[in-house]
């Protein structure tokens, strides 16, 4: 039998991977407006099998019903397949386990911080905030309760606590969650350079393939938002190297082709994509290049609206990405609704940038222009914000050169047609 200090390592590799997949996540900016971005981490066995995964704990805890930290862990297990999968229902047998194992040893660890991470799943970053303080409390030294802690506030729109959550984790656990996060942080801030560098330590640090692909794919992105699709089509290309099925580096080159001109290629890869994984973020790219063709784009969004539907089903909260929606594909006053709610929650840049272009579209361009105004107060080298806020000033009659010329210098492929391609998935 496992020993329990081996046991803990478990829970705590699989509590990290559901972190670090959990994208209730970026503020990865994307149609899920997930926090930062968090490569997995589930420990390999010696057998070749995955000890924390779903159909091991699933096992062991046929054997040991009253184990509390393998009912965290597997709370934690379905939390990260809800990601991987796209399927919120994975949430509820999340909710029930880790319920289970609070039942058990109430305010232990584990379960506190699956509980955190299954509340930013589901987009409710105040809960997060709230039970990862308590995961702390209950183990200051546990590194993964700071990565959802700082993905919460970042969510939230507390950056200044979001970084300091991030130091302490890489204090505590310096690795590829760490500087992940760490490299999120240094890019909304504007500071490309330290953002590049933290994702390669990162990938220094990666032997898992989905680590490696993680790393790369990230490094992919952050070269297609600056406009070099070269380097972009580079790394996504080693992210399939390391693991073939990473669904992510194939939405990124089908992005890559789209940018570059090639709509047709792309289409192909979008539909292999959504095949697979039918992510709304995909789903939106897929459409607005089926658009971009002349062909129709309706089957697109009706799988949008039933994977919205899905989501409330299972107590998901994603008002962000029918704001972006709305405003760009379907009703502005809808939008603004959406857009509302969603800042009245997280306050954060996305947010904000979300209400403002829905109030531009709305015909209320001077209600959106404070809006605007927040959403690139960071420094983020954002080309889609700040061709937001140059519409938003041309409508005003404002000076908007600035804004424009921003667009291209922070990236020179931009292309306005294609709004979701240049959100931050």
């Amino acid at each position: 039998m496992p020993s329990k200090k081996r046991t803990v390592g478990v829970i705590a590799g699989t509590v990290l991977a559901a972190v670090a997949l959990t994208a209730g996540a970026a503020l990865i900016p994307g149609s899920e407006s997930s926090p930062a971005p968090m490569a997995p981490a589930v420990a390999v066995g010696a057998n070749g099998s995955a000890p924390g995964s779903i159909p091991a704990l699933q096992v062991r805890l046929k054997r040991l019903p009253k184990d509390d930290g393998a009912w965290a862990a597997l709370g934690a297990a379905y939390v990260q397949q809800a990601r991987v999968t796209g399927d919120p229902s994975f949430y509820p047998k999340a909710e029930q386990a880790v319920a289970r194992s609070l039942a058990l040893k109430p305010g232990n660890f584990a379960g506190l911080t699956g509980q955190a991470a299954l509340a930013a799943g589901r987009h409710d970053f105040t809960a997060a905030v709230r039970l990862a303080g308590q995961a702390i409390e209950a183990n200051p030294y546990g590194p993964v309760a700071y990565g959802v802690l700082a993905d919460a506030h970042t969510q939230l729109g507390a950056y200044d606590q979001a970084t300091k959550a991030i130091a302490r984790m890489m204090e505590l656990a310096p690795g590829v969650s760490s500087f992940t996060r760490a490299s999120y942080d240094a890019e909304l801030h504007g500071d490309q350079a330290t953002a590049r560098r933290m994702l390669e330590y990162a990938l220094r640090d990666a032997y898992l393939p989905g680590d490696v692909a993680f790393c790369r794919q990230y490094l992919g992105e952050l070269a297609l938002h600056s406009g070099d699709l070269d380097e972009a089509r580079d790394h996504y290309e080693a992210a399939l190297a390391a693991d073939p099925q990473f669904v992510p580096a194939q939405a990124g080159l089908a992005r890559v082709a789209a940018l570059g001109g090639d709509l047709a290629g792309a289409a192909d890869r979008y539909a292999a994509v959504t095949g697979r994984l039918p992510l709304p973020q995909y789903l939106v790219e897929y459409g607005e290049v089926l658009e971009k063709l002349d062909r129709d784009p309706s089957a697109q969004w009706r799988l949008l609206t039933a994977q919205r539907d899905l989501m409330r089903a299972n107590g998901v909260h994603d008002d962000i990405t029918w704001a972006e929606f709305e405003a760009d594909h379907g009703d502005p006053a809808t939008a603004v609704t959406y857009a509302r709610a969603e800042y009245a929650r997280n306050p954060n840049v996305i947010a904000a940038d979300a209400l403002a272009w829905a109030l531009h579209r709305d015909g209320r361009s001077r209600e959106a222009l404070p809006y605007a105004k927040e959403a690139t107060a960071t420094g983020w080298r954002n080309a889609l914000f700040a061709h937001h806020r140059a519409e938003i000033e041309r409508a005003l009659d404002l000076p908007a050169g600035k804004s424009a010329a921003l667009v291209k210098t922070y990236n020179p492929r931009f292309d306005p047609k294609l709004p979701a391609l240049q959100r931050f998935s």
